[in-house]
């Protein structure tokens, strides 16, 4: 791998980001609306303190997912990943520049909703605010690293999409949102431990109720790995061209 391939790739891939408006307002702005409008709903009850911190893991991590499975699923169904892997680039210069990208644009935006959430929509978050917004900007990076991975299943961009829901709306079910993990099936409670939304929701829930780095050092530890083994999934699985 080289670094200045690797910065290379990131950056062209930010500068396509950077000029695709209605990409940016998906990643940017749709969230946001969705968390505002979850607050207008329940205006004047404690929800959005209870379950806003949940959703600033939640909106990113599916956001991401579609956005980077689609656009790197683009880039070879259009031949620039096939002329680009013609050069003396590499598979791991490709896959960590587009990991860097999208994770940079991950990490935007995180800190974007983190920020309406609390200024804008007043949402109180007993823990620690940056710890909440570093475990929003894992979340939202692992979305990136699982869509770059999910790619290499897909030959189409509809099939991309399709995928979201049999990648992401399994880890929504037992994530322990709609249920505490402890009241479920012994054999769906055992699921979720292989799951990595699972320990994003986890250190959110803990956070939301008053705690620390230190009390959620250990999922964090967890969304990391995460994040690293989708990275060598995608880097192992890329291809050239959809056949």
């Amino acid at each position: 791998m080289s670094a200045r391939l690797t910065l290379a790739t990131a950056a062209r891939v930010l500068s396509q980001l950077r000029h695709d408006h209605r990409t940016l307002a998906i990643m940017l702005a749709l969230p946001c609306v969705l968390l505002a409008l979850v607050a207008w709903i329940f205006d004047g009850t404690p929800v959005l303190d209870r379950f806003g911190p949940l959703l600033l893991g939640l909106f990113p991590m599916i956001v991401m997912f579609l956005v980077t499975s689609v656009a790197t699923l683009r880039e070879r169904t259009t031949g620039t990943l096939e002329r680009l892997m013609a050069t003396p680039i590499g598979k791991g210069d490709v896959v960590a520049g587009y990991a860097l990208a999208f994770g940079l644009a991950a990490v935007v935006q995180a800190l974007v909703l983190t920020g309406v959430a609390v200024v804008l929509l007043g949402m109180d978050v007993a823990g620690p605010l940056w710890v909440v917004g570093l475990v929003a900007v894992l979340d939202a990076v692992l979305g990136s690293t699982l869509g770059l991975a999910a790619s290499a299943l897909a030959r189409t961009e509809f099939q991309a999409v399709q995928l979201m829901p049999a990648i992401v709306f399994p880890q929504i079910i037992a994530c322990g949102i709609l249920l505490p993990r402890d009241q479920m099936p012994a054999v769906l409670e055992a699921v979720s431990r292989v799951l990595p939304l699972t320990y994003g929701v986890d250190a959110l829930q803990v956070l939301a109720a008053g705690g620390g780095l230190a009390d959620v050092r250990g999922d964090v530890l967890v969304l990391v790995g995460f994040i690293l083994a989708a990275v060598l999934v995608g880097a192992t699985t890329l291809r050239r061209r959809t056949p």
